[in-house]
C-alpha cells in the first residue's frame, strides 16, 4: 500500500533527547568545508555552518545549477575547499567547479569500459570522491584508483583496487576514503560472487599498504595478507561445501567505512553473502563470518582487532555496508565512545568503537525476524525466517530498512537522522538452481504451482506494510523522536547543521528543510528528479552554500519503477543555493504519453518460460523484476527498438550506454527466449 506525502511532521510521545557531551574533534575539515565523504573523521554529517537558520531558510533560492546530462542515477556527495566545488557522476566522470558561480573549471573522463555497466547490481553509479592535499581521488567502476592533481585535474598516479583478470565480479560503487595519508575502499559485485575485501592504499604514490580478506580462503589456504591471522576463525563458521568456494561468499564493502585516530581502528562496514541462499552457499551452517558485519581493523598493519555481526548466516541480501557515525554519549550515567549505524536489517545499534561490545540495537521499522539478543550481543534468528522451498514473508524486505542513503547524528539535538523505509519480502528456496557466471546469483524462486500461488499471497500481504519516511532517532533511549512520512522509498541521504536544519533530498521531487528537533518542514524546492545523494554545505566569501545532486536513480529507484511509480522528471543536476538565490530551473516537459502498442506475442509458453528464468539470472538486475521498470523498462519498447534487439543483447550496438553484449553468455536462442518473455509481459501490462 503507498501512502501519501505529508508535509507536517508527526511527532511521537517522546521528543525529549539525550544529554550529549562535546563530541571529539576531529579536524578534518574547517568549519566552511566538506573535504571527505562525511565531512570529517566522525562521518557525522554535521556542520557547524548557522548562517542558514530556521528563521531565514524560507529565503534560500538557487544560486547556480548544472545540467549533468545524464538520466542515471546520480549518487555522489560533493566535496568542496578552497573555493572549488567536486562533483562525480556514474561511470566516474568527475568535475570541479568555480563553487561561487557554477563554472567547469575542469572535467575528467577515466573511461571507464561500458560493459561494466553489466557488473554494477544497481547502475554504473559513483557516491563519491576523497580528497588529499593537493589531490582528488576517484575509485573507478572497473577498479582503478586514479589520483588527480586538485588545479588541473591532470592524473597523478593510478592503482588498482583488483586485478583486470580478476574470476569474480568486482566493480567499485563506493566513495574512496582517505584516512591519515591512507586511501581505503572496498568493492560492490556481492549479488552476482565476490570474496569480499579491503585494502589500504598510499594516498602519496598509490602503493597497496594492506588488505583484508572478509571471507575464508576457498581453498583452504593463506593469501598472504593482513586477514591470514583470522581465516581459520571464518573458515571454522563455513561449511565444508558450498558454492561460497565457487562464488566467495559476499561480505564485500561497497560502500560505508569509519576511522577514529585516537583508537587507530578503521572500521569496515560489510555486505550480503553470496549465494544469498544460505541452503546453497553454505549447506545451511554456520555463522559466515564477515558476512553482514562490522570489522575494525589496525589502520596501519589491517590487521583484525574486533567484529560485531549483525546477521549471523545472513541469507536475507542484508548489508552492513550503511553510514557508520562515531559519538561520545552519555548512556547509564557513563560516557561511551560509540558506533552508531542503521544497517538494511531494521535495528539501530550502538555499539562501543573501542571493543566492539554491543550496548544496544532497536527496531525503527516492523520486523520479524529477531527474537532479542542475547547476554553478549547476538541477535536470536527467528527459525521462521529461515526459509525453505516454501516461500515465507519476512520482514525487512531485501531493499533494506535503511539503504546507502548517508545518515547525519547532530551532537547538539543527540539525534541520528536517516530515511526509513519499512517493506517485506517473500523468500523461497528455488530447487535444482545452480549459479550463472556473472549474473546475479541469489538462490531464490518459487516453482511449481502450489509455491507461487503462496508467494502471490504474501506479495499482497507485504504490501499493507510498505511505508518510507525520514527518521530522528535517540540512540541513547532507543527510541523515534520524531518521523515525516514520504511518499516511497528512495530519500534522499541527510546532513544536519548547527543552526538545527536537517536537509534531505524526497520522493516529491524537492529538496527539503526540516526542523531538527521536532520535524517540522521549514522549507521545500522543486527538484525536478527525486535527490537520493546527500547534500552538503560550506562558506565561501562570507556566503553560506547548500549542494546537493539531484539525479533520479540507482537501487531505489529500480525498485520503485518496478512497483509500477515514475514520475515525469528531468535530466541529473548539481543544483547549489544559497539565502537569496534567484537562478531558475527550465520549465519540466509534460509527461509523455502512454508507452508504444507492443508486438503480438508469437512464441509458446515453453519459450516464454524458458525466457523467464533466462531474465531473471541475466537482466533482472537492471530491468526490474518481472521486466517492470529498472534502468530501462522494457514492456515500453518501440517498435524500431524490438526490431535491433538481437543487435543490443548479442552485437552491443548500446555499448556506450551501458549496454554491452551479452554474446558470450547467451545464445541467439536464449537472446529470443527473453524477448519473447519481453513481448509477454509488454502484452500483459500494456494499457494499464
Amino acid at each position: 500500500m503507498r501512502i501519501p506525502a505529508i508535509a507536517a511532521a508527526l511527532l511521537l510521545a517522546s521528543c525529549t533527547t539525550a544529554t550529549v557531551p562535546p563530541q571529539a574533534a576531529t579536524p578534518l575539515a574547517d568549519a566552511g568545508e566538506w573535504t571527505s565523504d562525511g565531512r570529517d573523521y566522525s562521518a557525522q554529517r554535521y556542520s557547524p555552518l548557522t548562517q542558514i537558520t530556521a528563521q531565514n531558510v524560507s529565503q534560500l533560492g538557487l544560486a547556480w545549477y548544472d545540467d549533468l546530462a545524464t538520466y542515471r542515477g546520480v549518487e555522489a556527495t560533493p566535496l568542496y575547499a578552497d573555493g572549488v566545488l567536486y562533483n562525480t557522476l556514474p561511470w566516474n566522470i568527475t568535475i570541479a567547479y568555480d563553487a561561487r558561480t557554477g563554472e567547469r573549471l575542469w572535467t575528467y573522463d577515466p573511461k571507464v569500459p561500458r560493459e561494466y555497466g553489466r557488473y554494477a547490481c544497481c547502475e554504473p553509479v559513483s557516491r563519491g570522491l576523497a580528497m588529499h592535499e593537493g589531490k582528488i581521488i576517484i575509485a573507478t567502476l572497473d577498479g582503478r584508483l586514479i589520483a588527480l592533481d586538485r588545479a588541473s585535474g591532470e592524473p597523478v598516479w593510478t592503482s588498482r583496487a583488483f586485478p583486470e583478470d580478476t574470476t569474480y565480479a568486482y566493480s567499485i560503487t563506493g566513495a574512496p576514503r582517505v584516512f591519515d595519508g591512507k586511501v581505503v575502499i572496498g568493492q560492490s559485485g556481492g549479488d552476482m560472487g565476490v570474496r569480499g575485501f579491503a585494502a589500504a592504499f598510499d594516498a602519496d604514490t598509490g602503493e597497496k599498504l594492506w588488505k583484508f580478506y572478509l571471507t575464508p580462503n576457498p581453498e583452504d589456504r593463506a593469501d598472504g595478507e593482513a586477514s591470514d591471522s583470522v581465516n581459520a576463525m571464518m573458515r571454522a563458521t563455513w561449511a565444508d561445501e558450498g558454492l561460497w568456494r565457487q562464488l566467495g561468499g559476499g561480505a564485500n564493502p561497497w560502500d560505508s567505512f569509519a576511522y577514529d585516530p585516537k583508537l587507530n581502528l578503521v572500521y569496515v562496514g560489510t555486505g550480503n553473502s553470496v549465494p544469498h541462499s544460505r541452503f546453497y552457499r553454505s549447506n545451511n551452517e554456520g555463522d559466515n563470518l564477515f558476512v553482514c558485519s562490522i570489522v575494525a581493523l589496525d589502520a596501519d598493519s589491517g590487521e583484525y582487532r574486533w567484529h560485531y555481526q549483525m546477521n549471523p548466516g545472513e541469507e536475507w541480501d542484508w548489508t552492513c555496508t550503511q553510514s557508520m557515525i562515531q559519538a561520545d554519549l552519555e548512556i547509564d550515567g557513563r560516557q561511551r565512545k560509540v558506533l552508531i549505524q542503521a544497517p538494511k536489517n531494521g535495528f539501530f545499534y550502538v555499539l562501543d568503537r573501542e571493543t566492539g561490545e554491543f550496548i544496544s540495537a532497536e527496531a525503527h521499522v516492523f520486523q520479524n525476524w529477531n527474537a532479542g539478543f542475547d547476554a553478549d550481543g547476538r541477535p536470536v534468528t527467528r527459525e521462521s525466517v529461515r526459509y525453505t522451498e516454501t516461500p515465507v514473508l519476512v520482514a525487512p524486505g531485501p531493499g533494506g530498512a535503511h539503504n546507502w542513503f548517508p545518515m547525519a547524528f547532530s551532537p547538539r539535538t543527540g539525534l541520528a537522522y536517516f530515511p526509513a523505509y519499512q517493506s517485506a519480502f517473500p523468500y523461497a528456496v528455488m530447487p535444482g538452481w545452480t549459479p550463472a557466471p556473472l549474473r546475479s546469483n541469489s538462490g531464490w524462486g518459487a516453482t511449481g504451482e502450489e509455491a507461487v500461488r503462496i508467494q502471490g499471497d504474501l506479495f499482497a500481504e507485504a504490501a499493507q506494510y510498505e511505508k518510507a519516511w525520514l527518521t530522528a532517532w535517540d540512540p541513547v533511549k532507543q527510541e523515534a523522536a520524531w518521523r515525516v512520512e514520504l511518499p516511497r522509498h528512495g530519500n534522499g541521504g541527510v546532513f544536519v547543521t548547527a543552526s538545527d536544519l536537517v536537509f534531505e533530498g524526497t520522493t516529491r521531487q524537492t529538496f527539503a528543510a526540516f526542523d531538527a528537533r521536532t520535524g517540522e518542514e521549514l522549507w521545500s524546492y522543486p527538484t525536478q528528479s527525486a535527490p537520493v545523494a546527500g547534500g552538503i554545505t560550506y562558506m565561501l566569501d562570507g556566503v553560506q552554500y547548500v549542494a546537493v545532486n539531484a539525479g533520479w536513480g540507482g537501487g531505489a529507484a529500480q525498485i520503485e519503477r518496478g512497483a509500477g511509480t515514475e514520475l515525469p522528471r528531468s535530466a541529473a543536476r548539481l543544483l547549489v543555493f544559497k539565502l537569496g538565490g534567484t537562478a531558475q530551473l527550465p520549465t519540466l516537459p509534460p509527461q509523455a504519453s502512454a508507452p508504444p502498442e507492443p508486438p503480438r506475442l508469437r512464441a509458446n509458453e515453453a519459450t516464454v518460460e524458458r525466457g523467464r528464468a533466462l531474465f531473471a539470472q541475466t537482466c533482472a538486475l537492471c530491468h526490474g523484476q518481472n521486466a517492470i521498470g529498472g534502468v530501462k523498462d522494457l514492456r515500453h519498447m518501440d517498435r524500431a527498438t524490438h526490431d535491433k534487439f538481437a543487435d543490443i543483447v548479442l552485437g552491443g550496438i548500446y555499448l556506450d550506454k551501458g549496454m554491452a553484449s551479452f554474446a558470450d553468455i547467451l545464445s541467439d536462442d536464449d537472446a529470443e527466449a527473453i524477448h519473447s518473455y519481453i513481448i509477454a509481459r509488454a502484452n500483459e501490462d500494456w494499457g494499464r
